[in-house]
């Protein structure tokens, strides 16, 4: 895969038109009872908007740390590997500064360790089921879980913390989405009324690639390398105007490197839906 909006690798990195104009039809990923219908958001009410523009400059400095590593990394700076790759170096530097964050190696791997044990019993309760009811997600189990061991309740602060305003309210159920090995996301929008200004979420045992897609021009793309250990933020623009997806162990690559896809574990934190008016 290549980065930097060369435009010789442009076509091999992106989805077919079919697919991200397919993609549109899918009820949008969020948190609620199954089966409820999940209505695609393309864009937040106007106080949302600004209530979230609040959240991402008051975000916590280690996303804005992480944006200038993607930037310096894709650059070729010593010791800096790039994290993220856009079909544009303008495009790159909008959505890295002010939408799209990973951090590597969020966690160490014995905070790696007791999330997994934590969340192994009730993931192994259900089998890997083919096709989400929504139709976005693939060989998957899921759980929502509000109660954490003392340790692990510290490490979801932390990515609270780093992630989110102060003072906005968040859901207290966090979702856990276990991917098989040959498990896929589809290309989705999480729905404003189900999930608020931004989605943070720990992976784990497996790196994987992420993809965004902007919903107006498919020509427009923003790769993210999301290794084992890291936290991701979404925000803004990457998390209202473009699709997200992980891909297929087939189609996982960075910058042209191979990047192998194990059984994968999410740890996702939201924030709840803001009011369409100022309180």
């Amino acid at each position: 895969m290549a980065g930097g909006g060369e435009s010789k690798h442009v076509g091999s990195w992106l989805p077919s038109s079919g697919s991200v104009k397919g993609e549109r039809q899918h009820a949008a990923r969020g948190v609620g009872a199954p089966g409820m219908h999940r209505e695609l958001a393309l864009a937040p009410p106007a106080a949302m908007q600004s209530r979230c523009a609040l959240g991402a400059r008051r975000a916590h400095c280690a996303a804005r740390l992480c944006a200038e590593r993607a930037l310096h990394g894709r650059e070729g700076a010593p010791g800096q590997p790039a994290v993220a790759a856009a079909s544009s170096e303008a495009l790159l530097r909008r959505l890295v500064a002010g939408g799209a964050s990973v951090v590597p190696g969020f966690l160490s791997e014995e905070e790696e360790a007791l999330l997994a044990r934590e969340v192994e019993a009730p993931l192994r309760r259900g089998r890997y089921q083919d096709a989400h009811w929504d139709g976005v997600i693939h060989r998957y189990r899921e759980t929502e879980r509000s109660h954490w061991s003392k340790e692990c309740q510290e490490i979801l602060q932390r990515v609270r913390d780093t992630a989110f305003p102060p003072g906005v309210p968040q859901l207290a159920q966090v979702h856990v989405l276990d991917l098989d090995k040959t498990g896929y996301i589809k290309p989705h929008i999480d729905s404003v009324k189900f999930c608020g200004c931004t989605i943070a979420g720990l992976s784990l045992l497996s790196s994987s690639v992420m993809r965004l897609v902007s919903e107006q021009n498919g020509h427009d793309w923003l790769d993210l390398l999301l290794e084992r250990r890291s936290l991701y933020i979404l925000r803004g623009p990457a998390r209202y105007e473009f699709t997200h997806e992980i891909l297929k162990d087939e189609e996982s690559f960075f910058g042209g490197r191979k990047i192998p896809r194990e059984r994968r574990i999410s740890v996702i934190c939201r924030n709840l839906p803001l009011p369409s008016t100022p309180p």
